[in-house]
């Protein structure tokens, strides 16, 4: 488990590394290339008529394609009056490409593509160092049993990037957002399902051989089944085409079953346990309850088997120049959310930093929430001299608050602030991968379901495979069971929260599920994938081989190929 914590740690500060450097770049690039583009704006404005101008409804897509010329494109996306290209971002960046790197696109897309890399590291290590950390210590301090935190709190830990960027972009609406947060959540499903799991099937049996790794049978059929309803219900509302708001909460409460079902399950399992130590015999199934807590491996953390901890247990050693080099250079990325996400942590605690965190943490929220209104900034900034003040009465300089009633403010308050942190970086991140998008001629919802849901699955495929490898049996059975309940968390509370909202925002209209053929194609090589497991691991003993791993390999390759196939169909 030591090694498992070296090389995360280390892809770590790697990821914090290039991470730094790239924003560091861009900052200077950006601010440059802004400054030239609000100089070029009344010449804009004040521009012929375009195409598309004519035609309000008209979409923006159709209305670029004919442009082969940047300069027509960038007087395009400077008229006030052209239709929505994009969800709305804090950065325009169809028009940062087009007038910006006019004359350089390499440049451009070099730009764009590191400044993707920055919003998958920043939202990763957001999930990762604060939000799961606050919802393990609300765990524990809510004292809720490990089967079901592992399943609620610790669940919404892992999967807080992809339930995020789904509910962001059906909330974003137009410009393909939809198409992105649908195909996200179905493509990082089918990616963690077939190729984390291959890969880890694969790793394991190559490494121990004839001593074959044996999953846990009840688990594996119930998280599995679980995902293939859930899969069922789905495929069902895209076919209509509609989803109202009731059916969209039923489908969302379907996970609420779920919960329950791991409940029931884990009941009997410690009643079986009772009554075997009760007759004097040793337990059998008493190796086998890592199940019930799957999905909780996050992004940047190694956790053991329960329960689970995001937190370090030992104090940092002491930092030579070049680590200290490294956060000067990391510190633009750390800093803001470091002072205004408040965290007791005991590995990271520091006063200041929890007084400065209650002082802006209220103003970062009203600022994001009600930025033009005067009152609500002056209330917030009162707030937070109030909360700042209280904070530094209350807590001690050398560790954070032990009670569980002084505790729990701190824990809901880094709740929220990580929450909100993740939300403006996703809704960041799917604005970007649409302007991508409609750069690159790629349909967004072929980006979601590749480039979105490989961002969001590539610390899952690190922590997986090292915990399956370094971590013994336990670890192997952890990382399989976390391969198939982490993606139905994600499908059933990632998609059903974001089809309720959405639905819940049109009410009592039904809301139109944006599907296209990617979704459904996703949908079944998931349901391949799925029912493939299903057979071959009950067959052949419920034993990690390279039968299991290749053919779910295979069954993504085969989405792959559809997917580029079709691509260049449509290109054609």
């Amino acid at each position: 488990m030591a090694f498992l914590h070296r090389l995360l740690k280390c892809r770590r500060n790697a990821a914090a590394a290039v991470a730094s450097a790239s924003f560091l770049v861009l900052v200077l690039v950006f601010s440059v290339l802004l400054a030239a583009t609000r100089h070029d704006d009344s010449p804009a404005i004040a521009a012929p008529s375009l195409p598309g101008e004519e035609e309000p409804g008209a979409s923006c897509e159709a209305a670029l394609r004919p442009l082969l010329d940047d300069a027509a494109r960038c007087r395009y996306l400077s008229s006030p009056r052209h239709p929505p290209c994009a969800p709305a971002g804090y950065v325009d960046y169809l028009r940062l490409f087009y007038c910006g790197f006019g004359r350089a696109p390499w440049l451009g897309g070099a730009a764009l593509a590191l400044w993707l890399l920055v919003l998958f590291y920043l939202l990763g290590d957001t999930a990762s160092q604060y939000f799961c950390a606050s919802l393990e210590g609300l765990s524990e301090a809510l004292r809720l049993p490990p089967a079901i935190a592992g399943v609620t709190l610790l669940s919404l830990g892992n999967g807080a990037p992809d339930v995020l960027s789904s509910v962001v972009a059906f909330a974003a609406g137009g410009g393909g957002a939809g198409d992105v947060g649908l195909s996200s959540v179905l493509g990082g499903a089918l990616f963690v399902s077939t190729v984390v799991a291959g890969v880890v099937a694969i790793v394991v049996a190559g490494r121990r051989g004839d001593a074959a790794v044996a999953i846990e049978r009840r688990g594996f059929v119930r998280d599995v089944c679980f995902l293939l309803v859930a899969l069922c219900y789905l495929v069902a509302v895209l076919l209509t085409g509609t989803v109202t708001v009731w059916a969209a909460a039923s489908f969302l409460s379907l996970y609420a079953a779920y919960v329950l079902l791991v409940w029931t399950s884990h009941c009997c399992a410690a009643a079986a346990e009772d009554d075997e130590l009760g007759d004097g015999k040793k337990p059998a199934a008493a190796a086998n309850h890592s199940d019930l807590a799957a999905p909780l491996l996050v992004d940047g953390d190694a956790p053991p088997p329960l329960p689970v901890s995001c937190k370090a247990t030992t104090p940092p050693p002491q930092k030579t120049l070049s680590q200290r080099a490294l956060d000067a250079l990391h510190s633009p990325l750390y800093l803001p959310r470091r002072l205004t996400i408040p965290d007791i942590a005991a590995h990271r605690w520091s006063k200041r930093y929890a007084v400065a965190s209650a002082l802006l943490a209220p103003v970062l929220l009203a600022a994001i929430s009600y930025p033009s209104i005067p009152a609500v900034l002056l209330s917030a900034a009162v707030a937070g001299a109030v909360l700042a003040a209280a904070a530094a009465h209350a807590t001690a300089s050398a560790a954070p608050p032990e009670t569980r009633c002084g505790r729990i403010p701190w824990l809901a308050g880094g709740f929220l602030m990580s929450v909100l942190w993740s939300y403006m970086l996703a809704r960041e991140l799917v604005a970007l991968l649409v302007a991508i998008g409609l750069v690159a001629g790629v349909k967004a919802s072929l980006l979601g379901a590749t480039v979105l849901a490989w961002g969001n699955s590539l610390g899952d495929l690190v922590a997986d495979v090292a915990l399956a490898v370094h971590g013994g049996a336990g670890g192997a059975q952890t990382a399989v069971s976390g391969c198939y309940a982490g993606p139905a968390f994600n499908t059933v509370v990632g998609l059903g929260l974001s089809l309720t909202l959405a639905a819940g925002a049109r009410y009592p209209r039904a809301y139109a599920v944006p599907a296209d053929a990617s979704a459904y194609q996703a949908a079944g090589f998931l349901v391949a994938a799925l029912v493939w497991a299903l057979v071959v691991l009950p067959a052949r003993g419920m034993r990690l081989d390279r039968v299991l791993g290749v053919g779910l390999l295979v069954v993504y390759l085969g989405f792959l190929a559809v997917r580029l196939g079709s691509l260049g169909a449509s290109g054609s």
